[in-house]
């Protein structure tokens, strides 16, 4: 009977209609704090996950978190990094924040944050392609699940990656680069000289018969400063260990092919003479150590992890084709690894030191131990009455609707592999410029009055590409979902559009729950001063023992 009972329960799902204060969509990171903030204001809400698991990045592969300045990071998102030290009891080494939690310590803690903020969790509700959203004037009022589930809300915020929910609403968003005359932004459109992430030595990009190598693109560059369509590069943050009893073999991918890496074999082998010794692991692989002898291995280097110019048609491709587009980057990525580690044309120091490594068994074991989320580090990006730009990074740092801050630096990956005019092979796009601490509006994350009015976009929001490669990191993410949890709230109980709440409402509120809204490390102090008592242990009840003074008991844990 139990049994039957487990399996009626999707069927019922899937055809009921509910109804919600706060419709959450994606459960990323921002979709478990928008969701977890709206909860603990008391709005009734649901976190809607396509796939199967919460998190986004931070629990599928993101563990060597872009902190920036830690100064600029409170709020849920530095509750979030308060617990994770609580797992790994950081307290008996009088340490209180883990900023690199393993992707299953990750998850394991916004699932209890959502659990415990009274969140209800349906995953496997994806939404319906085309027809998904049903608007009255300028609210949307219901959702469509695939499976037939149906949403109502009060307030809907779309927290994917993609931005369906956003798109399906109608309201204006754009892809790719702006040119330099759009918003006036020097580091805009196409690069005139990329210099990270680079060929320190001139490949040709032709065989001798003439034909490309593979991995290089035969379309133009473009002029320097025009704006384009393509996407800066995706991968897989890839969770690898060198503690011999948890180490997996780098995994053949399907269809592996090695001439597919040729570029890569010329690279290595030119780069030997150059250097006058081979390269390191770590400058073909960003390795990042985290917990428990694992490391979070990331993009570096001329030829590397990102599938550089495959990823132009996901953002706005239907599901059919992102689903290509994930497979692609995934069997690209595996065939990466497993070349460095097997083939002969591999300088054998970097091969040896590939081979101590490899995928850790206790993480992803419900996907092969291979990541379940494609870093997709920018897709749509919502156009509202306010874009934030290069300026707001550099210059115009104070906000008066401030929801949090940011700090780590403009960081695009290269969008294109060329041939440049002297026959060789080029990266394009990647960008690597500081920026001061600045100010996040709440204005980003509402679209225009016109087109929606109970609509928030904490993932997507409205930045140019230049101000959107700083803005996107995870703990960014977080925060901004922060707000959008209590501008929901707000909006519910003052009956008003999410343009029109009281700002100074929600400012205050944000920082009684931790969060930084200006720089200095006084108002991170009084943000973990926040989470502390949040989180500090109840009065101890019954005498004294021993006689002792108070002030002299430890606190009961």
């Amino acid at each position: 009977m139990k049994a039957l009972l487990v399996l009626l329960l999707p069927l019922a799902s899937a055809f009921a209609q509910q109804s919600f204060d706060l419709v959450v969509y994606g459960g990323s990171a921002a979709g478990v704090m928008t969701a977890v903030s709206g909860a603990r204001q008391g709005l009734r809400t649901v976190l809607l996950e396509p796939r199967d698991h919460v998190g986004g990045l931070v629990s599928g592969g993101l563990s060597g978190t872009d902190v920036g300045r830690r100064e600029v990071i409170g709020g849920l998102a530095l509750e979030f990094y308060f617990l994770a030290g609580r797992r790994y009891g950081l307290e008996r080494h009088l340490q209180e924040i883990a900023w690199m939690p393993e992707p299953k310590v990750a998850e394991a803690i916004m699932r209890d944050m959502l659990r415990e903020a009274g969140v209800t969790l349906l995953e496997r509700h994806r939404l319906r392609e085309k027809t998904g959203v049903r608007r009255e004037g300028t609210r949307v009022v219901e959702i469509a699940m695939e499976n037939g589930a149906r949403f109502q809300g009060r307030i809907f915020a779309d927290t994917s990656y993609e931005g369906d929910l956003m798109a399906q609403s109608g309201v204006s968003y754009t892809l790719g680069r702006e040119g330099v005359s759009q918003y006036g932004e020097s580091l805009a459109g196409v690069r005139a000289e990329t210099r990270s992430h680079q060929f320190a030595v001139e490949i040709p990009a032709r065989r001798r018969d003439g034909k490309l190598l593979p991995e290089v693109s035969a379309a133009p560059r473009g002029e320097p400063g025009s704006a384009d369509k393509r996407i800066q590069a995706y991968n897989f943050r890839v969770i690898a260990t060198n503690v011999a009893a948890n180490r997996l073999p780098w995994p053949k991918p399907d269809g592996y092919d090695p001439e597919r890496y040729e570029l890569l074999a010329l690279y290595l082998n030119a780069m030997t003479p150059y250097l006058g010794r081979p390269l390191d692991i770590n400058e073909v692989n960003l390795l990042r150590v985290i917990p428990n002898g694992k490391a979070d291995f990331n993009n570096r280097g001329g030829f590397s992890t990102d599938y550089i110019g495959r990823n132009y048609d996901y953002p706005d491709g239907d599901y059919a084709t992102r689903a290509r587009i994930w497979k692609e980057h995934e069997d690209y990525q595996k065939g990466f690894y497993y070349f460095l580690a097997n083939d002969p044309r591999v300088p054998g120091p970097l091969q040896e030191q590939m081979n101590q490594w490899g995928l850790a068994r206790d993480e992803f074991v419900d996907t092969g131990h291979w990541p379940h989320q494609l870093y997709v580090r920018e897709a749509r990006r919502l156009v509202s009455d306010f874009v934030a730009t290069q300026k707001d990074l550099q210059t115009d740092l104070t906000k008066p609707d401030a929801i949090g801050m940011g700090s780590y630096n403009s960081d695009s990956h290269n969008v294109q592999r060329f041939v440049n005019s002297r026959g060789f092979v080029e990266n394009e796009g990647d960008v690597q410029v500081a920026v001061k601490p600045y100010q996040i509006p709440y204005r980003v994350l509402t679209p225009k009055r016109a087109e929606a009015t109970n609509l928030l976009v904490p993932v997507c929001f409205s930045a140019s590409h230049i101000a959107y490669s700083s803005m996107r990191m995870e703990p960014q993410y977080m925060l901004i979902g922060h707000a959008a949890g209590i501008a929901a709230a707000l909006a519910i109980s003052a009956n008003s559009a999410v343009q029109d709440i009281n700002v100074a409402e929600l400012q205050k509120r944000l920082k009684g729950e931790g969060a930084v809204l200006e720089y200095g490390a006084e108002f991170q102090a009084q943000a973990l001063a926040a989470i502390r008592r949040r989180y500090a242990p109840p009065p101890r009840k019954g005498p004294v023992p021993w006689g002792l003074p108070e002030s002299r008991v430890a606190p009961a844990r």
